[in-house]
């Protein structure tokens, strides 16, 4: 991966930028967000109490000895950054290890009665079954009667924008052209994606999930929908081996996901029941590898996660967080070249994300100048833009 001067390492020690705010006010609301919700006995809420703290004025410490993953911390660089501010190491591991110290507050590792317990869990299953959701899952009706080629293209829109999926599928079902001066998909490499996957003989689509929920069940729709036409023969989605980052899917995110669609009428209950066949029959797979949580970029990959990507014919990443490890999290300019950042790769690679942090790769000179011209520097992290960039 390209490592020069242009492209320093974020880090989120200064004050007034994005990722400072991250560890200076998101942080704090999400430890308080999880003792609101989940009735944590005074032991529990000590330690969030003290997490709060360390997080915001104390130092990188150390797991205890007996922590079931220690030395897997200790060589994604615990013991290196142990004594130094939370704001002075990069960005990427210091978010990471805040999830990480989460789970320890909670007694999420240790055995007890709040093991296993995902303190996330009441945020991610109030989303999945909001009302909204039901008019998501209401919207897939109106694509039967489509060209299967269209309701394909329409449901890439859906897994782009995730909770936004209503207006993806108006979008690319309608024709609908983007008329603004800046288009809300500031990079769409959308044809090259589809070459990959109407390739013959049809293989295998991976696919890295983002967040649980209704982020989730445009995901499942998509490989459903492949599925069932034969675009692939078979399907890996690799999901978070615990939680993490709030609302990143996990094993037991899948599983409510497949629940709410099985439970809904149309069509959505059928690409429901289709999930559940496809899990039950082997030609969806669930994958969660300990790398998924690593606070490292995709670069850094370990052997056999490398040789399951290096076998699909295309793996998908899904969202910001994906899309930060996959070409480093660095200042890169903007028109630094997709292709080159993720050269390493071991396979064809997609990224579909929402912008909602500082790293973006792959855009045009004219499109940085007009996104800058119209909104500053907000494109970068407002979530109001997205993108679909392809390595073959």
């Amino acid at each position: 991966m390209p490592d020069t001067p242009a492209a320093p390492v974020i880090v989120a020690d200064e004050p007034g930028t994005f990722p400072y705010g991250v560890l200076a006010e998101r942080h704090p609301a999400i430890l308080r967000q999880v003792a609101e919700d989940t009735p944590y006995g005074p032991e529990r809420r000590r330690a969030l109490d003290s997490l709060l703290v360390n997080c915001t004025e104390g130092t990188v410490t150390p797991l205890p000895a007996d922590a079931h993953d220690r030395d897997r911390w200790a060589a994604w660089g615990m013991d290196a950054y142990a004594g130094r501010s939370w704001h002075d190491v990069p960005w990427l591991w210091s978010e990471s290890w805040f999830y990480r110290q989460l789970l320890q507050a909670v007694g999420y590792f240790e055995p007890g009665p709040w093991q296993g317990v995902d303190p996330f869990r009441p945020a991610k299953l109030a989303e999945l079954d909001a009302p909204a959701t039901d008019e998501e899952l209401a919207a897939l009706d109106a694509l039967e009667d489509l060209p299967e080629d269209e309701r394909a293209r329409a449901l890439l829109h859906g897994s782009l924008w995730g909770n936004r999926a209503d207006l993806g599928f108006r979008m690319s079902a309608e024709g609908a052209q983007e008329t603004a001066a800046v288009p809300a998909l500031v990079a769409d490499d959308s044809e090259r994606l589809w070459s990959l996957l109407d390739g013959a003989p049809a293989g295998t689509l991976c696919l890295v999930a983002d967040n649980a929920g209704r982020e989730l069940v445009p995901d499942l729709l998509l490989m459903a929908h492949l599925l069932a036409h034969g675009r692939i023969t078979h399907a890996v989605l690799h999901v978070k081996p615990h939680p993490y980052y709030v609302s990143d899917a996990t094993t037991a995110d899948v599983l409510d996901a497949v629940r709410r669609l099985t439970s809904a009428k149309g069509a959505a209950g059928a690409y429901g029941r289709g999930l559940r066949a496809a899990l039950t029959d082997g030609r969806l797979e669930l994958r969660a590898h300990p790398f998924s949580c690593a606070p490292l970029p995709y670069a850094h990959m370990p052997d056999d996660l490398r040789a399951d990507f290096a076998g699909a014919a295309l793996t998908v990443l899904k969202g910001d967080l994906n899309y930060r490890r996959l070409v480093g999290d660095r200042y890169w300019p903007p028109t630094t070249p997709f292709a080159d950042v993720t050269a390493y790769f071991p396979g064809p690679v997609a990224a579909l994300r929402t912008l909602k942090s500082d790293v973006v790769t792959g855009l045009s000179p004219t499109t940085e100048a007009a996104l800058d011209a119209e909104e500053g520097g907000r494109w970068r992290t407002s979530g109001t833009h997205a993108l679909i960039q392809v390595r073959t």
